[in-house]
């Protein structure tokens, strides 16, 4: 996503805010427009409707946000992704307890799948799209 002064996507907008639903709000700060005019307009008034946009635009980026955590398809995929990092070695890695040097034995000893895990990003996208009808 490029830089926008004021968001006008809303199905942009749903993973970030998918993360801010999960945790429970702002603990400091909000949102920030970038209050300038832009492009061609130089009416004062298109600078107003551009923040209600923004602000409309958040707000249902929000409701979708909400509806997907409600959901859960979302972090089901997430942790399907991530699962392999609840196994020892995982656990060892995230602790920092295990360096580069032995988790590269670790693998060679155990045996490492030749190909990731999936990410699904098409399906987690079309999880969030299903959810932008606002």
């Amino acid at each position: 996503m490029g830089y926008r002064p004021v968001p006008n996507n809303a199905q942009e907008l749903v993973p970030a805010l998918v993360q801010l639903v999960e945790d429970q709000g702002f603990v400091n700060g909000g949102f920030n427009f970038d209050a300038k005019l832009r492009r061609q307009s130089v009416d004062p008034a298109d600078l107003y409707l551009a923040h209600i946009g923004g602000i409309d635009t958040i707000a249902r980026a929000l409701l979708a946000a909400a509806d997907v955590v409600a959901e859960g398809a979302l972090e089901r995929l997430r942790r399907e992704r991530y699962a392999g990092w609840q196994n020892a070695l995982g656990q060892q890695i995230t602790a920092g307890s295990l360096n580069l040097a032995n988790a590269r034995r670790s693998c060679h000893r155990e045996g490492s799948e030749s190909r990731p895990p999936l990410g699904r990003q098409e399906l987690a996208e079309s999880i969030i799209a299903r959810h932008c009808r606002y």
